[in-house]
């Protein structure tokens, strides 16, 4: 048997979603921007998926930008802030994707952007009171922070975010690529500047996205040699990745509360089954549903010898998880996010990650596999 907890990382793509892809791939193979009819066929495949998106978002089509994932979009937005919106001060986390963290950094060296670090507690959580403190300043400021930590599951309180930062105005961007396709958002109701997607992290395919741009904000485009997206992200579009991200944003929204309390169950069973199998076992960020994301387990097991190799030892048993983001998984530094909160990263820490086709028997298969090897470690 092979079990799959790794899905913050990717996730299997829904048979639904290959099934509306196929079609594409064989007859709307016409260059979008093609005058011809097979280039307008293809324009017009394009305008349906971001239409079904928008409306899902209660948002306007135009405010759907298409872009390779949620790293470019996360990019563009940071970026577009600096050179469009006068942003000369950014307020974000020690403990945000490196798509977000990196971007800063290079904008620190290449514009001498001012960056303030909110505080954060050992769970996780953004300390509200001073990220208040910090946006009472004359510069022009951006509030970048992640919807829910991709590698400790802890969940922002967005809209409380949102109204904070329009209270002082300052504009917000949050990285909600863990999230997107797994919480409704209504884009009415939430006033907020950007936010990213990634398909692949809700059973869609990789290598397509969107950055979400409200309408009062200005967004400029990071790749140039075209004017596709309306002048906005040069290059020829995915259009058939762009029908399976539709596709899949309209699969997790027609029963997105049988989702959310399928993959919370299974969450909430792995954790009581690993502390009745391990008495020392620790988890890393929130647990408690309301302030957790439903789809990450963050799990902190006893401290041994051969700790460092039991990621290694549970892939060759079957059991696929992770240390902390695939972004890094290669990398010989340990998790960032970690460090940030000030875990004890002397011990092993395993992130498992859920999706709607995890079951309990994958899970009580992987906790097996945990038990074997504590059992080697200690005889």
């Amino acid at each position: 048997m092979r079990v799959y907890l790794d899905n913050a990382a990717t996730t299997p793509v829904a048979p639904e979603v290959i099934e509306a892809m196929i079609p594409v791939l064989k007859n709307d193979f016409g260059n979008p921007s093609s005058s011809h009819s097979f280039g307008r066929q293809a324009k017009g495949v394009i305008e349906t998926a971001r239409r079904t998106i928008s409306k899902l978002l209660n948002c306007q089509s135009s405010e759907i930008i298409f872009t390779s994932g949620g790293t470019e979009a996360d990019n563009m937005a940071i970026y577009s802030a600096v050179n469009l919106m006068g942003v000369k001060h950014i307020v974000t986390s020690e403990i945000e994707h490196h798509a977000v963290g990196h971007t800063v950094e290079a904008l620190i060296k290449s514009h001498g952007i001012r960056v303030s670090f909110v505080k954060l507690d050992e769970k996780g959580n953004v300390d509200l009171k001073e990220l208040e403190n910090v946006l009472i300043t004359e510069d022009k400021t951006l509030v970048s922070l992640m919807h829910a930590n991709n590698e400790i599951g802890t969940i922002l309180p967005l809209k409380r975010v949102s109204e904070m930062c329009r209270k002082y105005n300052a504009l917000f961007h949050s990285d909600t690529v863990q999230t997107m396709g797994h919480y409704a958002f209504d884009l009415q109701d939430l006033d907020i500047d950007f936010l990213t997607c990634a398909a692949h992290k809700f059973h869609g395919p990789k290598g397509v996205g969107f950055l979400y741009v409200n309408k009062k904000a200005k967004v400029e485009s990071l790749i140039h040699g075209g004017s596709q997206e309306r002048g906005l992200r040069g290059g020829t579009e995915n259009v058939h990745g762009i029908v399976g991200l539709a596709k899949a944003m309209e699969l997790a929204y027609v029963d997105l509360e049988e989702h959310q309390s399928h993959v919370q169950s299974i969450k909430t069973y792995m954790i009581e089954t690993l502390k009745s199998s391990l008495s020392t076992v620790d988890f890393h960020g929130e647990i408690e549903p309301s302030k957790s994301l439903y789809t990450v387990l963050n799990v902190s097991f006893p401290s041994s010898e051969r700790g460092g190799m039991l990621l290694f030892t549970l892939d060759l048993k079957g059991v696929a998880c992770s240390g902390g983001s695939a972004c890094t998984s290669g990398a010989a530094k340990g998790s960032h996010v970690l460090e940030g909160i000030k875990a004890d990263t002397t011990r092993p820490n395993v992130r498992f990650s859920f999706s709607r086709y995890t079951t309990k028997e994958e899970i009580d298969f992987a906790i097996e596999k945990v038990k074997e090897i504590y059992e080697e470690i200690l005889a």
